[in-house]
């Protein structure tokens, strides 16, 4: 069997980090570093890259990646006391060799399980006990699934309490060229206003300037149609009701030191999230959360894009 196809190789990526290389037989393909437990690419069958890395990303610990799908845990950005996004996406993760039972949905040998626990540094800033095992795996079609198990093993009786995010990046042809469908007249809280809440108006999100928003009580099915690539992203998710739409637009670009001046054009984030409810584990509770991600041809009605039968269908 060529390397080629090995559904799962241990490789040496940028900077020497050790990263994953997993491979589906139909040619898609992804990629995730230890550090962070970090998925950094995602190609279809034609390998083409639909996650976005900045050019400018720095992978050098403790720096966290920029692009990808960084781990927010403990905590998503700055809704508590510790740093931004938390620490599980600036660790490094080892390979679980004795993972649980992830259902899953497919037969697919490409797949790697990893976990993260607490270091005695970690338990300075969050007193807590815990294993937090993510599973990332392809699916026959290309589909890129992540599923985290996070168990509570504090041995002292105290629950603890936690917001969560998969912060994916996708890589888009042109922003003003994309539109957000399933979140329509839901309510959101604007991270540019002070998290104050408002209502999403009934037409599908487009992008003209800067936009954080945390959508609540979101579907289970989220598209992001690409009018100019002709693709469609559909991001399925279980146990995260929220979603986070970020695009930092060309003032924040230029002030962050690791994303391009004009990147902020072929990138969107929407993100399956649990923020506004935040998770509380009792010692021996554990929680899930799953996002499956696939990208589509978008079908066309009368010269639009058509999400409806994306939304709609399975």
């Amino acid at each position: 069997m060529s390397s080629d196809r090995v559904p799962v190789e241990l490789s040496k990526g940028v900077n020497g980090l050790d990263k994953i290389i997993l491979r589906e037989t139909r040619g898609s393909s992804a990629e995730v570093y230890l550090y962070g437990g970090h998925v950094t690419s995602w190609k279809n069958e034609h390998g083409e890259e639909l996650l976005f890395v900045s050019s400018k990303a720095l992978f050098k610990p403790p720096k966290a990646i920029r692009g990808g799908i960084p781990i927010c845990f403990p905590q998503f950005s700055n809704h508590g006391p510790l740093e931004q996004h938390g620490f599980a996406r600036n660790r490094f993760w080892s390979i679980d060799s004795d993972p649980p039972a992830f259902p899953t949905n497919s037969s697919s040998k490409a797949h790697i399980d990893l976990i993260l626990r607490p270091s005695e540094e970690d338990m300075k800033i969050w007193p807590h006990s815990y294993e937090f095992r993510l599973r990332v795996a392809l699916g026959p079609g290309g589909d890129l699934m992540l599923t985290s198990c996070i168990r509570n093993m504090n041995t002292d009786g105290k629950p603890f309490t936690f917001t969560f995010a998969y912060h994916s990046y996708f890589s888009v042809s042109d922003i003003s060229e994309v539109r957000v469908e399933g979140l329509e007249t839901l309510d959101y809280l604007d991270n540019l206003q002070n998290k104050e809440r408002f209502t999403e108006q009934g037409d599908a999100i487009t992008f003209e300037t800067e936009v954080d928003k945390i959508y609540l009580s979101t579907p289970t099915k989220i598209a992001i149609l690409d009018h100019e690539k002709k693709r469609t992203f559909v991001v399925r998710k279980d146990g995260l009701p929220d979603a986070v739409v970020w695009n930092p637009w060309d003032k924040k670009a230029k002030a962050m030191a690791d994303f391009g001046d004009d990147e902020y054009k072929h990138m969107l984030c929407v993100e399956a999230a649990a923020i506004e409810k935040p998770i509380t584990l009792k010692p021996g509770e554990e929680w899930r959360g799953r996002q499956e991600l696939s990208a589509v041809p978008s079908s066309y009605c009368s010269g639009q894009l058509d999400p409806r039968r994306v939304l709609q269908g399975s």
